[in-house]
C-alpha cells in the first residue's frame, strides 16, 4: 500500500525560561492510504506536538523550533520547507485535524454552518449558497439531527458530543487525504465516545481517508487502529500492528500501559496497576533509555546508552536493551500473555 506520509527524524524543541525543552526527539513513522495509525502514551510524551508539527501549527521559530534534519514528507513534498501559501493549500484540504477540545476550537461568534462553509469556499471555490447547502449535507453525514436548522446555530447551542461531530464535519468537508484526530473522545461520556469513533471509522471507509489517532485510551486503539506506535519522553519505544502490540508487547512501558487498563475479569475492589515515578525532565533528557528510572528491569547499560532498535517480527520493532542477545530473559507479565 502506498505511503502517503513519511516522518523522518522529527525533532522539536521549545525554548522556555527554564531552558530548551526537547519535546520530540528523533521520531520516525509513516502512514499508508486509508489506514489508521494510533499514537499512544501518557500526557507529555510528545503525541500532540508531533501531530501539530505535521500541520505546521507550532509557533515557529520561537518558542517552537524544528531541528535541522527533520523531514515531514506528504506525497513526497517536505511540509517543513513549504511557504505559507503552500501550507494554506494543504491545511483543511489535504490534511485536516480534530482538536482535543471542540468548545475552544470552534469559533463562538460564528454559526456552525458558516464555519463549515468557510473551508468549502476557500478550498473548493463554492459560492455562499453552495457552501451552506454542502454544510447541511456534512452535518447530516455526521448524524446531527435537524441539520437544516442546526446549521444556523452557534457552538454553545450544541452538546459536547454534537460539537465534536461538528468538528469532524469541518475537518472532512474537503475530503482530506489525512485526518489527524487528537484525543477525539476526551471529556465525552462512554456512549458518545463509542458513537464518535464509529462515526470516524464509517466516514473513513466511505471517503478512504487515512487517520492518525492520538490517544491514551487503549480500548479505542484496540477497536479502531491498524498499527500502533508507543511514545515515551518524545521518542517511539515500540511500534507494530495492533494485534502484535496487544498480544505480544515487548517494551516494559507498553506492559505498564496495558496493565493499567481495567480487564473484564477485574473485580470492583481490585487495585489497578499503577506505574511509579514520573517522566524525565526533557530540558536535560537522560543519556540512556528514557524509561530506565521507572523500569523494574533496568540494567546498567540502560542508564548509559540509548537502546538499539530491535526487529521483533515484520513491522513490529522495539527500543529496549532487554531484547539484546546478552540481556537476561524477562517474561511478559502473566496478566498480558495471550489467552490469559
Amino acid at each position: 500500500m502506498e505511503k502517503i506520509l513519511e516522518v523522518k527524524n522529527l525533532q522539536v524543541s521549545f525554548h522556555t525560561y527554564a531552558g530548551e525543552v526537547k519535546a520530540v526527539r528523533g521520531v520516525d513513522f509513516h502512514l499508508k492510504k486509508g489506514e489508521t495509525l494510533a499514537i499512544v502514551g501518557e500526557s507529555g510524551c510528545g503525541k500532540t506536538v508531533t501531530s501539530k508539527a505535521i500541520m505546521r501549527l507550532l509557533p515557529e521559530p520561537r518558542p517552537a523550533e524544528m531541528k535541522e534534519g527533520s523531514e515531514i514528507l506528504f506525497n513526497g513534498k517536505d511540509i517543513l520547507k513549504m511557504n505559507e501559501k503552500e501550507l494554506r493549500e494543504i491545511r483543511g484540504s489535504e490534511i485536516s485535524m480534530i482538536f482535543q477540545d471542540p468548545m475552544t476550537s470552534l469559533n463562538p461568534t460564528m454559526t456552525v454552518g458558516k464555519q463549515i462553509a468557510e473551508s468549502l469556499r476557500i478550498h473548493r471555490g463554492m459560492n455562499k449558497n453552495e457552501a451552506m447547502a454542502e454544510a447541511i449535507k456534512m452535518l447530516e453525514l455526521v448524524n446531527i439531527p435537524n441539520a437544516d436548522k442546526r446549521v444556523n446555530q452557534y457552538p454553545h447551542e450544541f452538546s459536547g458530543g454534537m460539537r465534536q461531530r461538528a468538528m469532524i464535519a469541518i475537518a472532512l468537508a474537503c475530503n482530506p487525504k489525512i485526518l489527524i484526530a487528537d484525543e477525539p473522545t476526551t471529556a465525552l461520556d462512554v456512549t458518545i465516545q463509542a458513537q464518535i469513533m464509529d462515526l470516524i471509522r464509517d466516514l473513513q471507509e466511505k471517503l478512504g481517508t487515512a487517520v492518525i489517532l492520538i490517544t491514551h485510551d487503549l480500548g479505542v486503539v484496540a477497536d479502531t487502529a491498524d498499527r500502533v506506535q508507543v511514545m515515551y519522553a518524545g521518542q517511539v519505544v515500540e511500534r507494530g500492528a495492533v494485534k502484535e502490540i496487544f498480544n505480544n508487547p515487548q517494551h516494559p512501558y507498553t506492559w505498564a500501559l496495558l496493565q493499567s487498563v481495567p480487564r473484564l475479569e477485574t473485580k470492583n475492589k481490585d487495585v489497578l496497576y499503577s506505574l511509579n515515578g514520573t517522566p524525565p525532565d526533557l530540558v536535560k533528557p537522560p543519556v540512556g533509555c528514557p524509561f530506565a528510572a521507572r523500569c523494574e528491569y533496568c540494567m546498567g547499560i540502560c542508564l548509559e546508552e540509548m537502546p538499539e532498535i530491535t526487529i521483533v517480527d515484520g513491522e513490529h520493532s522495539v527500543a529496549c536493551w532487554l531484547k539484546h542477545q546478552m540481556a537476561p530473559k524477562v517474561e511478559v507479565p502473566e496478566v498480558l500473555r495471550k489467552g490469559e
